[in-house]
């Protein structure tokens, strides 16, 4: 994901409790962020500091809600029991197959979804994201997610965040460190008709906007990898940057182009 305008966000908190203060404060530090009221709406985006939570918001009328990170989400947890495990086309496209578990770099993680899912099929997956917020985001929830019994062996012993430009950090790899399998879910441009947009993509396209460097990504990528690069598409997008795939896989809302 993109790296997104300093100034067009900032922190702030949300309860009671003296120290949800310190720690915005804390977390506004280390991001270089300002720390805002809760009723300021002089950034069009806030991360906020709850209770229970860190949550990323929209400010204004129309904001689509807060987003963040939660590994044991509901959703989530059904598509791990009801998903189709080792056969759904996300499992396929990366190489999972029976006695088979291979080393993923997940180069643009977001919001950890697919890199959870495939943890919880027995890989074991590196989640790079460049955006600092992203990159806390991802933090928290895999904080929390290691207080949930059943999430935490997964967190534990299977997914590891690295904040950074995974363009950098794909090419400073030593040979040895290299993993089988590159994954790429690069920023899509904006649709047209927003209602097919999710929560968490609306949120992110506005603050983040498209991926520009999308060719430097994918020719990383396809020199770190030592077994196949995949990249997710939208079912009727062209292949990234124009270069066509060794193959494909659809789904039914997505298409994984292969590289070899």
């Amino acid at each position: 994901m993109q790296k997104e305008n300093a100034q067009s966000i900032a922190v702030t908190f949300f309860g009671e409790e003296p120290t949800l203060a310190t720690q915005a404060a804390t977390l506004a530090t280390k991001l270089g962020l300002a720390l805002v009221a809760r009723a300021d709406d002089s950034h069009p985006f806030l991360l906020v500091q709850t209770v229970s939570r860190l949550e990323l918001q929209r400010t204004g009328p129309e904001s689509p809600g807060p987003v963040f990170v939660d590994f044991t989400d509901a959703g989530l947890q059904y598509r791990l029991k009801h998903g189709g495990g080792v056969r759904q086309t996300l499992a396929r496209a990366v190489g999972i197959k029976a006695g088979r578990r291979p080393d993923i770099l997940d180069a643009t993680a977001g919001f950890g979804k697919d890199s959870f899912i495939l943890a919880s099929l027995g890989c074991r997956v590196v989640m790079c994201e460049r955006s600092p917020i992203l990159a806390t985001l991802l933090d928290d929830g895999l904080k929390r997610g290691l207080l949930d019994d059943a999430v935490q062996p997964i967190i534990q012993e299977r997914l590891q965040l690295i904040p950074g430009n995974s363009i950098d950090i794909m090419r400073s790899l030593p040979a040895v460190d290299r993993p089988q399998v590159v994954y790429l879910d690069p920023m899509f441009p904006h649709r047209r008709k927003k209602a097919l947009v999710k929560k968490e993509m609306q949120l992110l396209q506005q603050l983040l906007g498209e991926d520009l460097d999308s060719a430097d990504l994918l020719s990383a990528a396809l020199d770190t990898a030592r077994e196949r690069v995949v990249v997710k598409r939208p079912r009727t997008a062209l292949p990234l940057v124009g270069r066509k795939p060794d193959t494909t896989m659809q789904s039914p809302h997505h298409r994984f182009d292969i590289y070899f």
